[in-house]
């Protein structure tokens, strides 16, 4: 023995709470630093006179980058301690946004955003894999439903601050707290981060043998996590881009009212998102398959979640219409909590920073084509809350497909019996007796 922790021992590290912590503010900044510009929709609109369709170009253009950086970054950290790695896209973020602070034309802004996503492109994946270097595996639902939080949070904190700096100053001062807010983490992991305990021994790196990515990448799980998600991500995208648009342009608020429904539905995702991991993990406690406790849990709410946006044109008040979308959409986030911890379990150690990367990278390409898609249904329909109603009826018929696909496809530990039934010392592990 070399005196590390085993990784798949049964104990949790001292400090590994204080790191889930760290990386939860790492997910705040990273999601308010997303929510800016649709909470900014109008104004920004009005200040640079945008179509809708050059609006839904804006949202679509963080994403431009955001799977080619999550690409290459994940491969990155299976070399490089992901502590570091987390400080410099922490860095990247923070400085993207200070050009805005200044007029700035369309172009800037645009390029602007298309930096921030190439930046946060990696950032869930890295932070997962940082986590699963504290927790074992029984044990990294509720950590990944915590970092998962830092979506929601990173709206319900941000979205009140920055909307009084939006209405009472500027959404550039906006996009400049944020720049400080981001220097502000970046400080704080310095001197408090740390590199996760639990890797492999020399001995069972020299036993695990790599997995061929065409194989491990077509495997029926991964392929079912990509496509759940994607359907999640969809409804997200349009959360972050077009929300707040369509609460003030669509259905007539304020933007000081708008700013306050538009926490709502964060609220009602971070509840979804605590209650799945604590149900997640109560279910394995009891011994129930990561099938039932992970794959059927976290694709079910997305079929019921994209039945209930398909409702919304039927409804005929906007308080109605609201409670749909925020629970609609709300309730697709069970899958961002089950599918990390899933493709962990049968991915190879070594592989399982790009695993998570390449994941990531396949599901957020739905960042760039839903909000392109509802801006051109905006656009082309007789009125706007029309075209607000058919782009989230399109939402909801993504939501439904993507979650039946997760409900047929979703089987982990199937999946990891058939991978060590096909080659069992590749991932460093015995086959039951």
């Amino acid at each position: 023995m070399d005196g590390r922790p085993r990784l798949d021992g049964q104990s949790t590290p001292k400090g590994a709470w204080r790191i889930t912590f760290l990386l939860f503010l790492f997910m705040v900044v990273n999601f308010a630093d997303k929510i800016v510009v649709g909470l900014a929709g109008v104004p920004i609109t009005k200040e640079l006179g945008l179509t809708p369709e050059q609006f839904g170009l804006l949202g679509s253009s963080f994403f431009f980058l955001f799977s080619t950086t999550a690409v290459i970054v994940g491969f990155i950290v299976n070399r490089i301690d992901t502590r570091w790695v987390l400080l410099v896209l922490a860095l990247v973020w923070s400085v993207a946004q200070f050009p805005m602070v200044g007029t700035v034309s369309f172009t800037t802004l645009l390029i602007c955003r298309i930096v921030l996503g190439a930046g946060e492109g990696p950032a869930f994946a890295v932070a997962a894999h940082a986590i699963y270097k504290w927790f074992p595996d029984h044990k990294r639902t509720l950590p990944t439903a915590i970092l998962s939080q830092g979506s929601a949070f990173g709206v319900i904190l941000a979205v009140p601050a920055l909307n009084w700096i939006i209405v009472n100053h500027s959404w550039h001062y906006a996009f400049g707290a944020l720049g400080i807010v981001g220097l502000m983490w970046a400080a704080a992991w310095i001197a408090l981060g740390r590199e996760g305990p639990l890797v492999p021994t020399a001995a069972m790196t020299a036993a695990e043998t790599r997995i061929p990515y065409a194989r491990l990448l077509t495997s029926r799980t991964f392929v079912g996590c990509v496509a759940a998600t994607f359907g999640a991500f969809w409804a997200l995208s349009l959360g972050l881009t077009w929300f707040t648009t369509y609460i003030v342009n669509g259905l007539g608020f304020s933007q000081h009212d708008a700013g306050l429904i538009s926490i709502t539905p964060w609220v009602f995702g971070a509840l979804v998102l605590l209650l799945t991991g604590w149900l997640s993990q109560s279910l394995m406690a009891r011994g129930a398959s990561t099938r039932l406790a992970r794959g059927v849990l976290g694709a079910a709410p997305l079929v019921l979640g994209g039945l209930i946006l398909l409702t919304m044109p039927f409804i005929d008040n906007p308080t109605g219409q609201i409670t749909a979308l925020v629970i609609g959409a709300g309730l697709c986030g069970a899958i961002y909590v089950v599918c990390p911890p899933m493709i962990a379990e049968f991915a190879p150690v070594s592989q399982r920073g790009a695993a998570l990367a390449i994941y990531g990278a396949l599901y957020t390409l739905a960042g760039i084509i839903a909000p392109l898609v509802m801006g051109s249904v905006v656009q082309n329909a007789a009125s706007l809350n029309e075209g607000y109603l058919t782009g989230y009826m399109i939402n909801g018929a993504v939501m439904v497909v993507s979650g039946l696909l997760g409900l047929l496809l979703l089987w982990p530990d199937t999946e990891r019996a058939r991978l060590l039934n096909e080659q069992p010392a590749r991932i460093g592990l015995r086959k039951p007796a």
